[in-house]
């Protein structure tokens, strides 16, 4: 479908909404047409997309960094890490897979260049882009917040993600296995202190509008941001959901708009659970991997409230006989994600896997 032939139905008084990087240049036309747009914006994206440009944000708002070397060759990489050994976090830049990255153990750095090594393999001749960082120990934990082009909109949003595939740390990185996320109205919080708050005038500056997101990692000296997410994100969005009254379309409008919105939530926690199959986190190269076509069964009947908190992904959903069918669509093994909510977060832990 060719989403512009549909803007005519939709006008200068409706709501269009991006949820994905790649198209920030194209928002910031649409708002210059006249169009109510909600997502984010090019120089947004930038912060997302481009480690090293978000990383000098970051720094010239007063965040604390640790210094990003950029490399677009394997064996540099490798001679750099040779010289300078220690415990580095391998990213990719870019759109790359995010089950690259890696957050090396070693002091000597000898994992990690095992793994660039490998990659070389993978790769051979074809362009990698990598961002290497020296390794900061501590707790990594998100802080984000709706802004509508000047200032922000609701409550402060914290977040911890378990990115590993496995419990405890184990396996490889993922786009994200789980997450616990709440909200917090005060902004004399520390960690909103050392992020959002230093980086609100450059938002304000490039009129973003939408949800923008820092990752730390915090230690005992402060937060020291990781990267940024200038975007709706998954599954904080499904997460969020869990725990909204207020309609999406209502807030989205609002910060679209550029004007004032009371987001009214619950009060507590919400915790959400990825449920994948092979060959999920890794791409698939066979059809024997693919569980598209695949039904999906349930054991019992659910209740509308349990329904309401499975957001489905690769999944078709109809009707046959009387009957609802749910049938993995996709190849990658992104089935759904399964929230729950409480007044505590074991509470919303137990709710989620209920």
């Amino acid at each position: 479908m060719d989403w512009k032939k549909e803007l005519n139905w939709v006008g200068k008084d409706g709501l269009i909404v991006f949820d994905h990087i790649g198209m920030g240049k194209t928002q910031d036309q649409l708002r210059k047409e006249g169009f109510s747009v909600f997502g984010g914006c090019e120089l947004g994206e930038k912060l997302e997309d481009d480690r090293q440009y978000g990383y000098g944000i970051f720094s010239a708002a007063g965040m604390k960094t640790k210094e990003v070397f950029d490399f677009c060759d394997i064996d540099k990489l490798v001679a750099f890490i040779k010289k300078n050994p220690r415990k580095w976090v391998v990213k990719q830049n870019g759109f790359m897979d995010k089950g690259l990255c890696y957050v090396g153990d070693l002091k000597n750095g000898a994992d990690v260049i095992s793994l660039l090594e490998n990659y070389k393999k993978i790769f051979k001749n074809k362009n990698v882009h990598f961002n290497i960082q020296e390794r900061v120990e501590g707790i990594e934990i998100a802080t984000g917040r709706f802004f509508n082009g000047s200032d922000w909109i609701g409550p402060i949003c914290i977040n911890i993600e378990h990115k590993n595939l496995f419990n405890d740390d184990i396996g490889p990185k993922t786009h994200e296995m789980g997450n616990l996320m709440w909200y917090e109205e005060n902004e004399k919080n520390r960690l909103y202190q050392e992020t959002l708050a230093k980086i609100k005038p450059h938002l304000k500056k490039i009129k973003f509008k939408g949800y923008f997101d820092i990752n730390c990692i915090v230690s005992e000296d402060g937060a020291w941001p990781l990267e940024a997410t200038a975007r709706l994100g998954q599954p904080t969005a499904q997460i969020q959901d869990t725990i909204h009254i207020s309609p999406w379309g209502d807030l989205m409008k609002a910060i679209a708009d550029g004007k004032k919105y009371t987001l009214n939530y619950k009060k507590g926690y919400a915790t959400i659970a990825f449920l994948g199959t092979p060959p999920y986190p890794y791409a698939n190269r066979s059809n024997l991997n693919s569980p598209k076509g695949l039904e999906i069964f349930f054991k019992g009947s659910l209740s509308e409230e349990e329904l309401n908190r499975i957001y489905f992904e690769e999944v078709n959903i109809f009707r046959k006989n009387g009957i609802i069918k749910y049938i993995i669509s996709g190849n990658a093994g992104y089935i759904a994600h399964v929230s729950g909510f409480g007044r505590t977060a074991g509470e919303a832990r137990k709710k989620c896997i209920a």
